[in-house]
């Protein structure tokens, strides 16, 4: 007992300091806890509001806002306990150049990231082509960027294969072009099948009257003359008119008396006499 209080007396000042500072570092992080959560909930409205109701971009920032809190609290906390912080950023920035270089292809993919998320070539829920895959955006984060096919699989490619490949997006434009083509036979007339496909878009209301419809002679095959429709469709509606037109086309072409060919191969036997 008689140690304990000697060590006290002889420390006193020494103790009460880091009591001092253990108290300040508790108040600091419950303080860093409130401010986190208030910084990120002002950066999630502005950033959603100016972003244009971009969740991914306001997720990533939101996140990277609450980070930043608890970094200057850390920093605060090491220069109460007599850290030289000016030494640590030093220490942290050549740890970091090691790193980088080290996780060269990771930031790689973390900078293509950065690229995606601000230059905005597909957003969450568009229906996009990316490296051979199809897919709705599922989620777009500083490394890889989340695909869901139509059948269900989950793709997941790295940034940077995203970045470096073209993007084709079937869903940013507000319309889309369909094209529908059918063959008819030669000895048909081509009139009364372009008068068939001027039918199917008669009677579907949602196809647009502009930019016009066409009716064209589209190629002259083997066993066919192939005609084709190419119309302009809202992009929300483009599969549920193009699986319509595609159901009722055939239809319409036999109810002109108009025949669909397939192709056809006429074998010709010779019998020769045995000597």
């Amino acid at each position: 007992m008689d140690t304990i209080i000697n060590f006290f007396s002889e420390h006193q000042l020494q103790l009460i300091a880091i009591a001092k500072n253990t108290l300040l570092t508790i108040f600091i992080f419950i303080g860093a806890n409130i401010c986190s959560k208030l910084l990120k909930r002002a950066v999630h409205k502005g950033v959603y509001r100016l972003s244009k109701q971009d969740e991914i971009i306001t997720k990533l920032l939101t996140t990277l806002s609450g980070y930043v809190v608890y970094l200057i609290a850390i920093v605060i906390i090491l220069d109460l306990f007599g850290v030289n912080t000016a030494s640590l950023v030093a220490l942290v920035g050549a740890a970091g150049l090691a790193i980088g270089l080290a996780l060269k292809d990771t930031l790689s993919n973390v900078a293509a990231g950065v690229m995606l998320l601000f230059l905005k070539p597909l957003k969450k829920s568009e229906f996009v082509e990316v490296s051979s895959y199809t897919g709705s955006v599922k989620d777009l984060g500083l490394f890889t960027t989340v695909l869901e096919t139509a059948d269900g699989v989950f793709v997941s490619i790295p940034n940077s294969t995203v970045w470096a490949n073209a993007i084709k997006n079937f869903t940013r434009n507000d319309k889309r072009r369909m094209d529908i083509t059918v063959g008819i036979s030669y000895g048909d007339s081509i009139e009364d099948g372009l008068a068939a496909l001027k039918e199917l878009v008669d009677e579907e209301s949602r196809i647009l009257m502009e930019p016009t419809p066409q009716y064209l002679v589209h190629t002259l095959a083997d066993s066919s003359v192939n005609l084709q429709l190419r119309a302009w469709v809202a992009t929300p509606h483009y599969w549920d008119i193009y699986w319509q037109t595609q159901r009722k086309i055939k239809d319409k072409v036999e109810s002109k008396g108009i025949t669909i060919p397939f192709p056809q191969r006429d074998l010709h036997i010779v019998n020769s006499d045995k000597k």
